[in-house]
């Protein structure tokens, strides 16, 4: 009997990857249906659906689903769920294909998967704005003037605004995981996989650390809080796509093995990889990720300062105060059973002389050194020298190659958390 908290959904892990001899069919069926290109987005959330990191979700949504997700957080059945998950066609797309059809989703020439569909549904502009307010609308001062600032500063917006003008719903029948088994192999890990290796190591209080930027002190020291209060924490980086001046994968999973190598107690530690691009949704997002860590066996999702932002959108700790909002509903299965595990605005205090959060240090902000992932790649980026105690050496050995070899550099806007001017 398994110990650690159960997939979300209540119907165990639902897995829609086809293996062996019925992948080998569909493969050889999917040349036969029409195609349809989807996106980058999509292509993960595909993958999750495929090795069950989005249980109990087995396709697209449909517009009931979307709109009650985007409105009250649940699925049409009363499941929670914080982001709609939907496919956007052509309108050439939906005038040709008819419910009951089936069409394979292509990505950049591989047949990703075949879909059964249920149905196609209009996003016009009020649609989009509708789900752009819902879910990526949060109280900080850039979404006091949204609509000002969003479809230019925001990436999760201008990816829902540059969406095809129609959804498409239904049922998927998974036929690949893409290049992240091989390209990432050893990191990537699907939930069956991980949970498995949680289990050999006997954990039943597991966190994971969210990560889309190379490990600073910062991300350092929340991870060493959670396994003195846990049996061991899940480093679990994003490695599908992010905007524009983010850091590679490959760079990033370099950097945290360099970290565990040297500064970790192995065996309470675990690199994992998960093959979604961000959303950049804010506290929604951070909804998702405790979602689908339930799946993966995490039972406590480490939320700190501003988890999952951009820009001045959100207040520091939405998304530590979301979770007390969410709803509940009455079927255990149902519920997020993956709880927050909310950690204050953490630093490198000199007078300290050590880490510390606003909870436990009670110096001023000048003995302190703000660190941010958006700070450091803004240092980087322009040549900057990284301020003691900011980073540990190895990994900015690694960052500042990184960074010599770009041709083109993406200019790094700094909201105000990270450059500690809140604080």
């Amino acid at each position: 009997m398994s110990k650690l908290v159960p997939p979300h959904g209540g119907k165990g892990l639902v897995c829609c990857l086809l293996e062996g001899d019925a992948l080998k069919a569909e493969l050889e069926k999917a040349k036969g249906l029409k195609q349809v290109e989807i996106s980058s987005r999509a292509k993960g959330d595909l993958i999750m659906m495929g090795i069950g990191g989005f249980s109990p979700l087995d396709g697209f949504m449909g517009k009931a689903d979307w709109k009650s997700v985007c409105e009250n957080m649940l699925l049409a059945d009363g499941t929670f769920w914080p982001v709609p998950i939907t496919l956007d066609i052509s309108a050439e797309d939906a005038a040709a294909i008819k419910p009951g059809q089936e069409v394979a989703l292509v990505r950049n020439g591989e047949t990703m998967a075949t879909m059964k569909v249920d149905e196609i549904y209009e996003m016009d502009e009020a649609a989009k704005k509708f789900e752009c307010e819902n879910v990526f609308k949060g109280h900080g001062e850039d979404s006091e003037k949204f609509w000002d600032v969003a479809p230019t500063d925001h990436p999760g917006v201008k990816m829902v605004l540059a969406q095809k003008p129609f959804n498409m719903a239904g049922k998927v029948k998974v036929l690949s995981q893409g290049e992240f088994p091989v390209k990432f192999k050893g990191v990537y890990k699907t939930p069956a996989e991980l949970r498995a290796e949680i289990e050999k190591r006997g954990w039943s209080k597991v966190a994971a650390l969210q990560l889309r930027n190379p490990m600073h002190r910062s991300h350092e020291y929340l991870a060493k809080l959670a396994v003195e209060v846990c049996d061991g924490v899940v480093i679990h980086s994003l490695v599908g796509a992010l905007k524009p001046g983010d850091i590679p994968a490959e760079v990033r999973v370099k950097c945290i093995d360099t970290l565990i190598d040297k500064y970790f107690v192995k065996e309470n530690v675990i690199q994992a990889g998960y093959p979604l691009d961000m959303r950049y949704a804010g506290p929604r997002e951070g909804l998702l990720h405790a979602t689908f860590r339930q799946n993966y066996g995490v039972n406590r999702q480490i939320i700190g300062r501003d988890h999952a932002g951009v820009g001045d959108f959100y207040g520091m700790f939405e998304a530590q105060e979301i979770f007390d909002k969410i709803p509940q509903p009455a079927e255990e299965g149902k519920r997020l059973l993956c709880e927050p595990l909310k950690i204050d605005w953490t630093f490198y205090c000199v007078k300290c002389d050590g880490m510390a959060s606003m909870r436990t240090c009670p110096h001023s902000k000048e003995d302190r050194v703000i660190l941010s992932g958006t700070k450091l790649r803004k240092f980087l980026s322009e040549g900057k020298e990284i301020p003691d105690h900011f980073g540990r050496p190895e990994v900015l050995t690694i960052l500042r190659a990184y960074y010599e070899g770009l041709t083109e550099k993406v200019e790094i806007k700094m909201q105000k958390a990270a450059s500690g001017a809140s604080m």
